[in-house]
């Protein structure tokens, strides 16, 4: 083997072995309390919001808005705060705006969360001030909490909110995503950790959660409100009445 041939062993082992752990933890019921908030937020007339920032807002669009996934469901983003609120578009860029504590508010207002809705939130470091906020924010409504998180790295790191606090102590729920400290799951020589994971357990994490919620409603005898693909024939006309059924705007 060539030293890349067996890098992309290396990580393709660290990926397969968190994705069986997480396959476990699903079949043990180890997603059943998330999975169970989700779906009573939609049979109440309710909808599963989605924010994650920087790479985690991957985990974001696993949830909301794709084919094969839920309908009463939105995605949260932090140009949301330049495109309806108050944020100029020049302070987008960097990571300083993830860290600040202080447009959490703002952009809890904007997302316009309702009081049957549940609230997922994905951060692989799960300190960052606007993810923390924006938790804090969603309790103080009433709203339950779901954290998608690296306990690994979280322990080993300083809250960056003023509250002291992490995205894990805030919430109702909070999912491991079983990314090593760092992120960076295995190294080529003696460089830096290399081969991040977070992203693709948070994307697997957000597609059993949907099946999650699908199978609770096809267990009920009801049909389950997932998109079909735009790219199909009757695809838009099926995501179209369910949208004007749950009251979402894929626009919005």
């Amino acid at each position: 083997m060539t030293q890349f041939t067996t890098a992309v062993h290396d990580f393709s082992e660290a990926v397969r072995t968190r994705l069986a752990a997480l396959e476990q933890q699903a079949a043990a019921g180890g997603f059943d309390a998330a999975i169970d908030l989700m779906t009573k937020a939609i049979e109440d007339g309710g909808v599963v919001y989605a924010f994650g920032t920087g790479h985690s807002e991957a985990f974001a669009m696993e949830i909301a808005g794709r084919a094969g996934g839920l309908i009463p469901t939105k995605k949260v983003a932090l140009r949301d705060l330049a495109l309806a609120g108050s944020l100029p578009l020049s302070e987008l860029k960097g990571a300083n705006l993830e860290r600040n504590p202080d447009v959490a508010d703002e952009l809890f207002a904007i997302a316009k969360v309702g009081p049957h809705d549940v609230v997922l939130i994905a951060s692989n470091s799960g300190v960052n001030g606007s993810i923390v906020g924006f938790a804090l924010a969603a309790k103080r409504a009433g709203n339950k909490v779901v954290a998608v998180t690296s306990l690994d790295h979280t322990m080993q790191v300083q809250p960056k909110h003023p509250s002291g606090q992490r995205l894990r102590d805030i919430a109702d729920v909070t999912i491991d995503n079983l990314a090593p400290y760092g992120d960076a799951s295995i190294t080529i020589g003696a460089d830096v950790p290399v081969g991040a994971v977070s992203s693709i357990t948070a994307a697997y994490i957000a597609q059993i959660l949907t099946l999650g919620v699908a199978e609770r409603f096809v267990s009920g005898g009801d049909t389950a409100p997932l998109y079909l693909s735009a790219n199909i024939p009757g695809g838009d006309e099926h995501n179209v009445a369910l949208e004007e059924q749950y009251g979402i705007s894929r626009f919005a």
